[in-house]
């Protein structure tokens, strides 16, 4: 062809695409230009499964104005963020705004998050009388290691962390609101109010390692340990003529969980009580769903902290009001959740009370909307630095 590829690019830049039809049913979703700084929307015909509109940004006044033009729009399926709610109030009075129901199923998870953060040392309890019973009340109890810079870290960091609350604390009793608090403490609007929500500052739970520098060693060093050698610096220097790359404190560290695991050669393998977050998910399943195991350490849990029994019996019922097809018990799970551990959720649930019915009474949800914006995140990387919205947007609509 006679021209250039800057010709043709500019052609598919001044394109139009519009629908064929005029849409009834949408959804809307945020997609990432740069996760966590930067946003644009995107719109989907969810009769027809295929993308009509992508928006430049993330603004209640961008998606009012688009719907102002697509007067025909009769249910809008979007998540639970009050930016689209106020969009699309403003542009379209009379659609039926529908609330999505993995949406609401993760609200319903970060409510017990949070409950269970209020009640860690609950957790922490339940967790050891959990071990203690799974063991037949025989616990060795494990020799605790000599402290080292890394725990002397660890503790100092839970310290300023514990601080930091503290005075986030006293700055809300004074009065002030997180946006206010945020930039005296230096951290984001954001993590005040997760940490205010939590009861106090979060735990950091460790991972266990999956890649460690000592494994293609690990063979010679269980034979040289069998053969009696129990001098790091020997089998450190040995393993580096071998070899080894990693640090000798690396290798220390294998060292230390090898004597610790001797050690405790009594205790159940793999023992481990379940974290907060698998903790918050229990919570929301039936019992009949949960092994013996999991129902034991749950009644530790709930002895020690009884407001988490009525936490798991409401978010069990409100699970299975999103799963079901009748809102009829909606109100009383509100009064209900009140003043309890998911008050928060259960305002948040009133304040939004029409777009949640529609969720349990309607089919329509964001999920189309979803595997659309793994398309979209597929062409734009395809692009490379040539992703400018016009470009992308032609493109995404041209593949439509």
């Amino acid at each position: 062809m006679p021209v250039s590829g800057d010709t043709l690019l500019r052609i598919v830049r001044t394109a139009e695409f519009e629908p064929s039809a005029p849409p009834r049913v949408v959804g809307i979703d945020d997609w990432a230009w740069r996760k966590g700084q930067r946003y644009g929307t995107i719109v989907c015909d969810l009769e027809r499964n295929r993308v009509i509109e992508l928006l430049p940004d993330r603004n209640a006044d961008t998606v009012a104005s688009w719907l102002e033009h697509h007067p025909g729009i009769e249910i809008i399926a979007r998540d639970r963020a009050g930016l689209y709610a106020d969009g699309a109030r403003r542009g379209a009075p009379d659609a039926i705004q529908v609330a999505d129901r993995w949406h609401l199923l993760q609200n319903l998870g970060e409510a017990l998050r949070l409950a269970l953060g209020r009640h860690r040392k609950d957790v922490r309890a339940a967790g050891k009388a959990w071990i203690a019973e799974m063991e037949g009340g025989h616990t060795v109890t494990p020799q605790r290691p000599a402290s080292t810079k890394r725990d002397e870290g660890r503790t100092a960091g839970r310290s300023q962390r514990h601080a930091l609350y503290l005075e986030m604390l006293r700055l809300r009793q004074s009065g002030l609101s997180p946006r206010n608090i945020a930039p005296r403490v230096g951290m984001s609007v954001r993590t005040v109010e997760r940490w205010l929500a939590a009861g106090g500052a979060p735990e950091h739970r460790r991972r266990a390692s999956r890649h460690n520098l000592v494994d293609p060693f690990r063979d010679y060093l269980m034979q040289r340990w069998q053969e009696g050698e129990r001098s790091g610096m020997q089998l450190w220097n040995e393993i580096r003529n071998l070899g080894f790359t990693g640090s000798r404190s690396t290798f220390y560290r294998w060292i230390a969980s090898r004597n610790q695991r001797t050690t405790n050669v009594g205790m159940v393998a793999q023992l481990r009580p379940p974290s907060r977050r698998a903790c918050a998910w229990l919570l929301s399943k039936e019992p009949t769903a949960l092994d013996d195991r999991t129902q034991r350490f749950l009644s530790h849990l709930f002895k020690r902290a009884p407001p988490l029994l009525t936490a798991n019996q409401l978010a069990r019922r409100f699970a299975a009001l999103i799963r079901g097809d009748d809102d009829t018990d909606l109100n009383q799970w509100i009064a209900d959740a009140t003043s309890t551990e998911l008050d928060v959720l259960a305002k948040g649930i009133g304040r939004d009370i029409a777009a949640v019915r529609a969720a349990i009474t309607h089919p329509w949800s964001t999920s189309p909307v979803e595997g659309r914006i793994n398309r979209l995140k597929t062409l734009k990387r395809q692009m490379y630095g040539r992703a400018g919205y016009q470009l992308l947007r032609s493109r995404l609509l041209a593949a439509a």
